[in-house]
């Protein structure tokens, strides 16, 4: 049985994102299963080096830098950096995990297995090329992904899982990536969201009809288009909405600018349970991405949240929101984004219909226990 298994993500909570929270939930319910789990991970931000969580899940924070945009990169001159790979590789894992392609940590991570000889999972997150609206960047980051990624971390895997299937058309269409590749979908925490009590925008704010989107704000979330197709509606449904933006990132004061005058709030940067908390109480969640991510997890949550989705078919959406059932599919243009909104604040038994259906939709398909058995499955093959 190899149930000895090191994780290596780009980034790890506290830092904030869809990738954080399906590594820090995957362990959790992994280890319920008896499995020994070491997660290696960047220290940004700046937190425990080490500490254990869940059934003895060990966490081993490294000192790293941001050398390239959104990719930690491990300060390999600090004596702190050798102490903490020395207690990831004194587990002894059986099965090595990188997710997604393009972080440094997940080539290093190649590296080590083949070098060590260890089994190794690459779990894709990613269903698009790198867009983050620099195009200089986003060509070197094309290039790496049809060089070292396709013919190294890729192909010399001993396994590859994508999170959706729009993960595994990228892999099969774009990079040409000729094996098996199952796709094994995340689960949703319904244990820790559950026990998060709702907060009183009401009390907050007025009485409002609350729009909301939750995660990092950068250029291929698309906010900017939420916004400005809240600066498009007219007086009398600007005066019924107020569209909270919950999180933090490199587009922030881009969009802050944007929103100027608007009836829109920034929060910053929150925890989790603080923006889940709030998603409690909102009644429309806004979910305007670019291709890019594999599956969404701040769009599971606020369906699960019983929020009534407005969403582009990216990121996963397609593979979650059904049309005039748990959502509304738009275009990422703001005509259309605004169209939506209009028919949402307009109609209250439309808006209760689509929350109920996702909440419902969320809890039927989106089981933690499923997505464990598939990966164990994967553990006893390889």
């Amino acid at each position: 049985m190899k149930n000895k298994i090191l994780i290596v993500p780009g980034f790890y909570l506290p830092h904030i994102g869809g990738l954080e929270t399906h590594v820090d939930e995957f362990s959790k319910y992994l280890s319920k299963r008896g499995y020994k789990i070491t997660i290696f991970a960047p220290n940004i931000p700046k937190s425990k080096e080490y500490e254990v969580k869940y059934n003895d899940v060990k966490i081993v924070r490294y000192p790293a830098f941001i050398f390239v945009p959104r990719n930690p990169f491990p300060k390999f001159w600090s004596i702190m950096f050798w102490k903490q790979l020395k207690k990831a590789i004194n587990s002894n894992p059986d099965v090595v995990m990188t997710r997604t392609r393009f972080y440094f940590s997940t080539l290093l991570t190649f590296v080590f297995a083949k070098i060590f000889r260890k089994k190794f999972i690459h779990v894709e997150h990613g269903s698009d090329f790198l867009n983050t609206g620099t195009k200089f960047f986003d060509f070197l980051s094309k290039i790496y992904d049809l060089t070292v990624a396709k013919f190294l971390i890729i192909n010399f895997s001993d396994k590859v899982v994508a999170v959706s299937n729009v993960s595994k058309r990228f892999l099969k269409e774009k990079l040409k990536i000729n094996k098996e590749i199952p796709v094994i979908k995340r689960g949703v925490d319904f244990e820790k969201y559950g026990d998060i009590d709702s907060e009183n925008l009401i009390k907050k704010y007025g009485d409002k009809i609350f729009a909301c989107y939750f995660g990092r704000l950068r250029y291929w979330k698309g906010v900017e288009n939420s916004i400005k197709a809240i600066k498009m509606l007219n007086e009398n449904y600007k005066d019924r909405i107020l569209f909270i933006i919950i999180g933090e990132g490199e587009e922030e004061k881009k969009l802050k600018k944007l929103a100027e005058g608007e009836p829109i709030i920034f929060t910053g940067g929150v925890s989790e349970e603080e923006g889940i908390s709030t998603l409690k109480s909102c009644d429309i969640y806004i979910h305007s991405s670019y291709p890019g991510g594999g599956l969404s997890n701040s769009l599971l949550q606020a369906m699960y949240c019983k929020n009534a989705v407005i969403a582009t078919p990216n990121e996963g959406a397609d593979e979650v929101v059904t049309d005039n059932k748990t959502g509304l599919i738009v275009d990422t243009k703001p005509q259309d984004i605004k169209n939506k909104l209009e028919i949402l604040i307009d109609n209250k038994s439309l808006r209760n219909k689509l929350s109920v259906n996702a909440h419902e939709f969320v809890k039927k398909k989106f089981s933690w226990e499923k997505s464990i058995d598939e990966y164990i499955k994967i553990f006893d093959e390889i």
